[in-house]
């Protein structure tokens, strides 16, 4: 097996979430929500698990609905879990983020979304500059829903492309045509909400280098603020509807590096900043002035300048990250619903950090958004002597046989090295990976 074939996570936390388990309570996470400090930000995920079609290619906890009779009873829910929240949060507490994901939240009626949104304004109101977001699916958008989340405080959209090709959207299940795309994308902007973001695979069965290219010019149309460029994660095996998908029309993982790197240099022609491992952004964006600062972070939903230290997410399967570990819902919308019916959260399982988690924690997120880790700032914050970090640098770097840099200031990835980055990172993990399926390396 080659370098490239390496399953490895895609650490958007640390633990990742194969090795949370029921040891977080619902109990704890109304206690670690109370510990907020008062006037202080939170971010806010709410999640909507549900579509019209499923796409074959997600492997995202969704679920078909073909009337919207469960997502009425799931947004009552949403608002109850909310009202549960606005009990427990400190006084004085602001959003600096609201970010609503899926499934699919805009198959919500108009009248669903804004009954969402004042509840939200219920708990918490938005803090200067603060930013709310909507993931989009053109193929389920009108203008009458597009003015309630404007009005209602979006003022960045996401909208998934995947791959303009007609025969790659057939095989992986989502038609979604340039022209549909091109509508929405007008409609977003006809609203004052002129932050968009774009999300495309690569991996893809079919693509080659010229039809990726294709999708990129296209997508480049759009003029979007940020793209994040994934590699598609074929996991048939957690994701029974990816069985669908022809596993002999996959790349090859030498393949799949040929594709991310056409791509990224004509975003990079194009005069977008590279950010971290697969996100782009308009050097005016707040990710890419985020990286020139040293503020860039990563989490769940990628690459964020979010400063806030608490993301609570709320919806089933919706995970939290306070300074004290993790919390996540219950999967199953039935199990969530009834827990908040009941009166109490729906945390199912989580991680309460102990031992060197954030200290590891910080040092993946360091070479997730940065390339390097600063020894200085992890000395200070964790208490840990330049000599043990060395150590651990030089067994890390004796692993890829010198091909990393370490000096005065700490470790370094350098260019030729980074399509390594998220291999690098799993030798700071200190958690067994046997247990768990992970996507290639690259």
């Amino acid at each position: 097996m080659g370098l490239f074939d390496a399953k490895v996570p895609r650490y958007t936390s640390y633990p990742t979430a194969p090795h949370f388990s029921n040891a977080v309570t619902p109990g704890q996470f109304a206690s670690w929500i109370e510990a907020v400090p008062e006037n202080g930000t939170v971010s806010l995920y709410l999640h909507v698990p549900f579509c019209r079609r499923l796409c074959w290619f997600c492997a995202c906890r969704t679920q078909g609905t073909a009337t919207l009779g469960p997502v009425e009873t799931y947004v009552e829910t949403l608002k109850a879990e909310l009202d549960l929240l606005k009990r427990h949060l400190p006084r004085g507490v602001k959003l600096s983020r609201l970010h609503w994901g899926g499934g699919t939240p805009t198959l919500l009626s108009p009248d669903l979304m804004r009954a969402l949104i004042d509840k939200v304004h219920e708990v918490a109101e938005f803090a200067d500059n603060a930013e709310f977001s909507v993931e989009i699916d053109p193929n389920e958008l009108d203008g009458e829903r597009l003015d309630v989340l404007a009005a209602g405080g979006m003022n960045r959209a996401s909208i998934g492309v995947q791959d303009f090709d007609e025969e790659i959207q057939q095989t992986i299940g989502r038609p979604q045509g340039y022209d549909v795309t091109r509508e929405a994308v007008e409609m977003i902007r006809e609203r004052g909400v002129h932050s968009l973001n774009a999300d495309i695979l690569y991996g893809l069965p079919h693509q080659t280098r010229s039809r990726i290219t294709e999708t990129v010019q296209k997508l480049l149309s759009f003029a979007p603020d940020r793209v994040a460029l994934y590699g598609y994660a074929h996991v048939p095996w957690m994701a029974k509807r990816q069985q669908m998908i022809p596993s002999e029309a996959l790349p090859t993982p030498a393949e799949r590096l040929d594709l991310f790197d056409t791509a990224r240099r004509l975003f990079v022609w194009d005069g977008y900043a590279e950010i971290g491992i697969d996100h782009f952004a308009a050097p005016d964006d707040g990710l890419a002035i985020a990286q020139k600062t040293g503020r860039l972070r990563r989490n769940f939903q990628g690459y964020t300048d979010d400063t806030s230290k608490v993301l609570i997410g709320l919806g089933a399967s919706s995970i939290s990250k306070f300074p004290q570990g993790y919390a996540q819902n219950a999967p199953s919308t039935g199990v969530y619903t009834g827990s908040i019916r009941d009166g109490r959260f729906a945390t199912a399982k989580g991680h309460a950090f102990s031992g060197e988690d954030t200290l590891r924690a910080r040092m993946i997120e360091m070479l997730m958004c940065d390339f390097r880790i600063r020894s200085g700032e992890l000395m200070r914050d964790y208490g840990i002597s330049e000599s043990a970090l060395n150590a651990m640098f030089k067994r890390v770097n004796n692993a890829f046989e010198g091909l990393l840099e370490i000096t005065e200031d700490g470790l370094f990835v350098p260019v030729e090295a980074r399509p390594l980055t998220r291999m690098i990172a799993r030798h700071f993990d200190a958690y067994d990976l046997s247990k768990a399926g992970h996507s290639s390396a690259v």
